[in-house]
């Protein structure tokens, strides 16, 4: 029996995996103030390229984590693709490349290896003065009404307010809990994913060989390609290096060296019944598990990190359970979704469909919206342009030290917009309270100048994006949507809509 050495009483958060999901989450507690610790029974860092696009709307997550620039710095667009047909390569272009907008500043995925994208979470870890603690498994948890006591690897009980599993599709935390993972995992179906370099393969195509249901990316900043080769059923490849590059050569004539990590992928598409059981919450892969098509699962779940944090912060600081609740009710809806938009282009890539290729909109997550959840009714107030529960846009603006709204947005705290003068009157009486997430109240006024805590929509653009008419007050959360549009009777509504959100 292992021996226990100590039990540690003053963590608000343990989290379990230190991939995308779980290093989000960390860094935005962490950014709060809160006690957490990160553990990880891998005995390093993950060292391959898996999932490597990084969306748009996973971009302003990063860039409100102080992390975009890293991201950019050490990744690329996406090149065309490039299909081989006998002799003939033909380009095709996968996605459209669109230009920066007032309210969409980033609008094209982004091509950034995991383990670089692991690698820079980790960094921000360690300025916020965290460090992942490697090769550390939890063995298993008792949770009650006051919190998790979680046992560990090192033979050390951990008590925690909350427990998070952010551990992988084989998730220990989730397989604790006993909730179903329903779906599919097809075992007939694999393909093998390397990462090597690929001598005389030029680097502005992301080639695809259709005959030989093979494909191979450049990964930016390096000499190595990402390669892809789907199995035929039955197929038990071969994963010494030398082997690997044997088949790659009878594939495609191309001489494959230097390989660096090797995994066999299965199509596992499956979703969690629950996100909650009562302080044990769920996350990322733990949650829901994807195909590779269309970049979905790292965004999918480094977005549902960003809705969990700052709800596990308020409700440490005593804002209502039902806040917690509603992370299931708003990120299972979008999890099915993606599941299934995911499937749908896997399976036309298994057909050779080029449809199966081709990106757009739907996949940049930029429209995702929780608009009919428990924190944006459908008949609740709403704009133009925007419902309560949507993604509240970028959009230029002039305030001290800034021209853009986005700025004003970053970080840990809530948002207040007044628009016309009637809003603006009542923006210093609304009561906010001292605990938990600060609210910013801004005044929004047309024509030029920088006045405190004003913004001047100068060029009209904010309050067009917006779609305010009139007087209103928009509340914007603290992960980047629309919590409450009021448009009249503003102190009673303000408050009505802050009971949801704020320590009572």
């Amino acid at each position: 029996m292992t021996e226990i050495h100590d039990i540690d009483v003053d963590i608000d958060v343990l989290i379990a995996g230190a991939g995308p999901t779980g290093s989000t989450l960390a860094a935005d507690l962490s950014r709060r103030g809160l006690r957490v610790r990160v553990v990880d029974k891998a005995p390093h860092a993950f060292e391959g390229s898996r999932a490597k696009g990084i969306q748009p709307r996973t971009q302003e997550v990063f860039e409100d984590l102080g992390v975009l620039n890293e991201a950019l710095a050490e990744g690329g667009p996406y090149p065309l693709a490039g299909l081989h047909v006998g002799p003939v390569t033909a380009p095709w272009k996968m996605q459209q490349r669109s230009k920066p907008t007032p309210d969409v500043p980033y609008p094209n995925i982004l091509l950034l290896p995991q383990h670089r994208t692991d690698a820079i979470l980790h960094r921000l870890l360690d300025r916020l003065g965290l460090a992942v603690e490697y090769g550390v498994a939890l063995e298993g948890f008792a949770h009650d009404a006051e919190g998790v006591t979680s046992t560990l690897s090192t033979g050390e009980l951990v008590r925690s307010k909350y427990l998070v599993g952010a551990d992988g599709g084989a998730s220990a935390v989730r397989a604790a809990t006993g909730l179903g993972f329903v779906g599919d995992t097809d075992d007939s179906d694999k393909t093998l994913i390397i990462d090597g370099t690929i001598d005389g393969l030029s680097r502005d195509r992301w080639h695809m060989w259709p005959r030989a249901s093979a494909g191979a990316c450049p990964l930016p900043h390096s000499d190595q390609f990402q390669l892809m080769i789907r199995l035929k059923p039955g197929d038990t490849p071969n994963l010494d290096h030398g082997a690997l590059a044997d088949r790659f050569h009878a594939l495609t004539g191309l001489k494959l060296r230097d390989i660096t990590w090797v995994s066999v992928f299965r199509p596992n598409v499956r979703l969690v019944e629950h996100y909650r059981q009562g302080r044990v919450f769920l996350a990322g892969d733990a949650a829901h598990v994807h195909t590779p098509a269309g970049a979905q699962g790292l965004n999918t779940g480094v977005q549902d990190a960003y809705n969990l944090g700052w709800k596990l912060a308020q409700a440490i600081a005593g804002a209502p359970d039902s806040l917690l609740d509603s992370y299931e009710a708003e990120r299972l809806p979008i999890a099915a979704g993606v599941l299934g938009k995911s499937s749908e282009l896997y399976q036309s890539l298994g057909k050779h469909s080029v449809a199966g290729l081709k990106r757009g909109d739907e996949e940049r997550q930029l429209g995702l919206t929780y608009r009919g959840g428990p924190l944006a009714p459908a008949d609740a107030p709403a704009t133009e342009t925007l419902h309560v529960g949507d993604r509240a846009p970028d959009a230029p603006c002039t305030a001290p030290g800034t021209r853009r709204l986005f700025d004003l947005y970053r970080g840990p705290h809530f948002t207040l917009l007044a628009f016309g003068l009637g809003a603006t009157k009542a923006l210093p009486d609304l009561t906010w309270p001292t605990e938990g997430a600060a609210l910013r109240r801004y005044a929004v006024r047309s024509g030029r100048g920088i006045d405190g805590d004003r913004i001047t929509d100068d060029t009209g653009r904010l309050t067009s994006i917006y779609g305010v008419a009139g007087d209103a007050l928009i509340l914007v959360r603290p992960d980047g949507y629309i919590g409450s549009i009021i448009t009249t009777d503003w102190t009673a509504s303000f408050a009505t809509a802050a009971e949801a959100f704020i320590p009572k």
